[in-house]
């Protein structure tokens, strides 16, 4: 009974002390919402002028008619909505371009993140000492530039030295050397080709990453239930990696729809070839090729925003997938 009338002064106390601790926090909630803002402010700085600002520069062009006079003039020359009107009522885009930039899209993609998670599987089988071996090798893919890689696959498939033709020739498949890169769907095989090739590193490692993380005790589990590799798989791993391949696929979407030099550096790929047309090469050709510059940039608005779209799209699934 003799500490029961402290309790009051206790309990006063401590909403003091409560108190005393939340009020300068209130104080000081301004600043400290503006100071992550001010260390960020230099790198936005720099971004804004490296990214942004060249940005607004294409969408601006586009809505010019901008070429070699307006280039010496230094004027304008608005003309509204026409470059994008032409674009969409070219034959060329419906029947060339997009069907090329889309369907090989979809199809480096596939290829990309099917092969690149089959070598994650393949590296985590492995020991230390081969799974460091094995990534040594395929990292070398990956640091190949493009433009080299290019240059090599166009000289396996060369219609006179290419040692493709020589194989199928010795192997009397084929009588006289033929040239690859004049049909679409070839030439399109041969750059799908080299676009898996240059890409699987990324996503095999990156999976590669996830797959370490996942509990080998769930895995062991399911197996002594029965599950073979394939349900292990689909069941176990590919659950809990979902946002690892949200992130790879996303990645690989954006790099495979503005593919440029693994096009371009083909033979036929720089415009000579109307039919092997994607919208990347079409915008540079239109832009340096023709001296269309206000044209050219409008097609590359018209991919940023069809690459904005995508990954807008996939992200929101994903997030509905989390919320669930």
């Amino acid at each position: 009974m003799a500490f029961m009338p402290q309790a009051p002064a206790v309990e006063e106390h401590a909403s003091s002390s409560a108190g005393a601790a939340v009020a300068p926090g209130s104080r000081r909630r301004p600043m400290d919402r503006l100071r992550p803002w001010m260390l960020l402010a230099p790198a936005l700085v720099v971004l804004a002028g490296l990214l942004l600002w060249p940005l607004v520069r294409v969408v601006l062009f586009s809505f010019q008619d901008y070429g070699l006079r307006e280039i010496v003039s230094g004027e304008p020359n608005f003309i509204g909505f026409d470059n994008f009107v032409e674009i969409l009522t070219s034959p060329t885009l419906w029947a060339v371009v997009l069907p090329n930039t889309v369907g090989f899209a979809i199809l480096s993609v596939v290829g990309t993140v099917a092969f690149g998670t089959l070598v994650a599987l393949l590296l985590q089988s492995l020991g230390t000492f081969w799974r460091t071996v094995v990534a040594s090798a395929i990292m070398a893919a990956w640091a190949m530039p493009a433009v080299t890689g290019t240059y090599v696959w166009v000289w396996i498939f060369d219609a006179d030295r290419g040692i493709f033709n020589q194989l199928l020739m010795q192997l009397g498949l084929m009588e006289q050397p033929y040239n690859w890169f004049t049909n679409r769907w070839s030439f399109y095989a041969i750059v799908l080709l080299n676009v898996i090739h240059h890409g699987f590193p990324f996503v095999a490692v990156t999976i590669l990453a996830g797959l370490l993380g996942v509990p080998k005790e769930t895995l062991e589990a399911a197996s002594l239930d029965g599950a073979n590799a394939w349900r292990r798989f689909w069941s176990i791993t590919f659950p809990q990696l979902n946002q690892v391949f949200a992130v790879v696929i996303i990645l690989s979407t954006i790099w495979d729809f503005k593919v440029f030099a693994q096009v371009y550096l083909m033979p036929g790929g720089a415009g000579s070839n109307r039919e092997v047309l994607n919208l990347g090469v079409w915008s540079y050709v239109e832009s340096f090729g023709q001296n269309r510059y206000g044209f050219g940039s409008a097609i590359a608005v018209l991919l940023t925003l069809l690459l904005l779209a995508i990954t807008v799209v996939y992200v929101r699934r994903l997030l509905k997938e989390d919320q669930l």
